[in-house]
C-alpha cells in the first residue's frame, strides 16, 4: 500500500477510535453514583481487550496483512486508547522474562507522567500569572 493511502486510512482509523471513545465515555458518564472515573477505566479495559484480540488475529490466527494490522492497532487503538499500548509492551515484557523492565515501565510511566502533569500545569500558571 503507497505511503500516502496508509496515512490516510490510518488517520480515518483514528477518527473513528476517538470518536468510539467519545463516545463510550459519554454513555458511561451519564450513569449516576460514579466516585471514581469509570468512563476512563472502562475504555481502557475495553481499549485493552480489543488491543489483544486484534493483535492475536492478525499475528497469530489470520496472519492479517501489516498494513491492515497497523490501521487497526495504530488507527483505531491508537486514538481510542493509549493505554493499551502501554499494557500490551509490558505485556511483551513480561512473556520475555524481562520482569524488572516491565516493572520500571509500570513504575516509570506512572509516576513520571504524574511529574509532568504537574511540570505542565506548574508552566501553564507561570504563563499565566506573566503575561
Amino acid at each position: 500500500m503507497p505511503m500516502l493511502q496508509k496515512i490516510l486510512w490510518i488517520a480515518l482509523a483514528g477518527a473513528l477510535g476517538t470518536l468510539c471513545r467519545f463516545g463510550l465515555s459519554g454513555a458511561i458518564q451519564k450513569w449516576p453514583g460514579f466516585a471514581l472515573p469509570w468512563s476512563t477505566m472502562a475504555v481502557n479495559m475495553i481499549g485493552c481487550g480489543l488491543f489483544g484480540l486484534i493483535w492475536t488475529v492478525a499475528h497469530v490466527h489470520l496472519t492479517l496483512d501489516k498494513d491492515l494490522s497497523l490501521i487497526m492497532l495504530v488507527g483505531f487503538m491508537g486514538a481510542f486508547t493509549t493505554f493499551s499500548s502501554f499494557i500490551f509492551e509490558t505485556q511483551t515484557l513480561l512473556t520475555e522474562g524481562e520482569y524488572v523492565k516491565a516493572g520500571l515501565n509500570v513504575l516509570l510511566q506512572n509516576v513520571v507522567g504524574i511529574v509532568f502533569f504537574i511540570l505542565g500545569a506548574g508552566l501553564a500558571g507561570w504563563f499565566a500569572r506573566t503575561a
